[in-house]
């Protein structure tokens, strides 16, 4: 079993940064709650969390099954309640990848649902508390 600490510090108003793995990541609130617009938003962060981690998965498997990737991009679409908590109530990964590149679809889904089923520990931890969703598109 592995521990990880994350410390985070209050920069003034609503800013805060954590110092993750030896960078710092700022996080902000917008103006209109207080904030300077300096950073991300903690919420959105969980987001972005969710596709580095598949998508790190996604391209190391690519690369063992020997597909020449060239581009490669994931949206996460989340929809959030809207009463106090509020929260991520379901998210959506879109994979989305060029169809020129010559990749075989059928080792793209394969690493995808290997990071989906096996192996994004992120995913995995939103899958105990929401829908998690996922589709391949083909630009």
């Amino acid at each position: 079993m592995s521990t990880h600490e994350v410390i985070t510090t209050w920069a003034g108003d609503m800013a805060f940064d954590a110092v993750v793995s030896g960078h710092t990541v700022r996080m902000d609130a917008t103006p209109e709650s207080g904030g300077h617009d300096t950073g991300a938003r903690p919420k959105q962060l969980l987001l972005a969390s969710l596709a580095g981690c598949t998508g790190m998965d996604v391209v190391s498997l690519l690369k063992k099954m020997r597909q020449n990737l060239t581009w490669f991009d994931m949206k996460v679409e989340a929809e959030s309640t809207e009463d106090h908590p509020m929260y991520y109530k379901t998210m959506t990964l879109v994979y989305r990848f060029k169809a020129s590149d010559g990749l075989e679809k059928d080792k793209v889904e394969k690493a995808v649902n290997l990071s989906q089923e096996r192996y994004c520990g992120v995913s995995a931890l939103f899958k105990m508390a929401i829908p998690v969703n996922f589709r391949i598109e083909y630009l």
